[in-house]
């Protein structure tokens, strides 16, 4: 989750429109900061249903926003 927030906050701050294309952008970042700054304060029962029911759909959502490869013979 530190990651994902960091890798998040580090995009939008380069091209900001990207906040736009990825739902819950600054919970995502939100959430990264409490995992780093207030860890004693978060707990499995509040992380594991963010895994489970939005970390899908961000995959999904990063995916439509990669360049597609274009293959050369």
């Amino acid at each position: 989750m530190e990651i994902i927030g960091e890798t998040i906050n580090r995009i939008i701050n380069r091209d900001p429109s990207f906040e736009v294309k990825i739902t819950n952008a600054n919970a995502i970042i939100g959430l990264r900061n409490q995992v780093i700054h207030a860890y004693d304060n978060i707990s499995d029962e509040n992380i594991w249903p963010i895994l489970i029911n939005h970390l899908p759909k961000l995959k999904s959502e990063i995916a439509l926003l990669k360049p597609k490869k274009s293959y050369r013979r």
